[in-house]
């Protein structure tokens, strides 16, 4: 079993914690992980982008090839349609469904929702406003997650709520419990 992750948003957002649970949960579950090099600017509001494969038998790269990743989670939606030839013609788009603009030129809202919408297997939420509902405003990547959690077959929901405690243990009890209400919030609204 095996599972080829492409992991995308903006500098910032969260998606390196994302990577940092699965790969916990991956590696406390005994299972192979290979993780590529993050790519962009993510001090500076810049995309980021990273690969992350996991599985039960030995992996020889860390990158994903061209129609190969059998998910795309990001907390973009631009930047979930910017990977989009990594995915298989089967694979699954996790994505918030609010834009970030960070740019001038950024596409039409109405556009991109609807090339999002065109594509057959795409799971999309606004997980901010979900977060700042839930007065979690600083979690909302961990409802991606749970969002995500669905389609990593390889990991049960179970070992990435204990990744999520192992994580942010070291920031206190009510860091821990913001993050695990966030994940499961993004697993029952799926």
């Amino acid at each position: 079993m095996k599972i080829d992750i492409k992991l995308s948003g903006v500098g910032g957002q969260g998606i390196l914690s994302i990577a940092t649970v699965i790969g916990e949960a991956a590696t406390e579950a005994g299972r192979q992980l290979k993780q590529a090099e993050v790519h962009g600017m993510s001090q500076r509001g810049g995309d980021v982008q990273s690969d992350l494969r996991l599985s039960t038998e030995e992996i020889f790269s860390d990158q994903i090839s061209l129609g190969k990743a059998d998910l795309i989670i990001s907390m973009e939606p631009m930047e979930a349609l910017r990977y989009l030839p990594y995915l298989h013609q089967d694979g699954v788009i996790v994505t918030s469904s609010k834009p970030f603009v960070n740019i001038p030129n950024y596409p039409d809202e109405i556009a991109l929702q609807a090339e999002l919408d065109a594509l057959p297997h795409v799971a999309k939420l606004d997980i901010d406003q979900l977060a700042k509902d839930n007065h979690i405003p600083k979690s909302a990547n961990m409802i991606l997650l749970g969002m995500a959690t669905r389609y990593i077959k390889i990991l049960s929901p179970e070992q990435i709520r204990k990744a999520i405690a192992a994580i942010f243990a070291r920031k206190g009890e009510q860091i821990v419990n913001d993050n695990l209400k966030a994940f499961d919030l993004g697993y029952e609204n799926i």
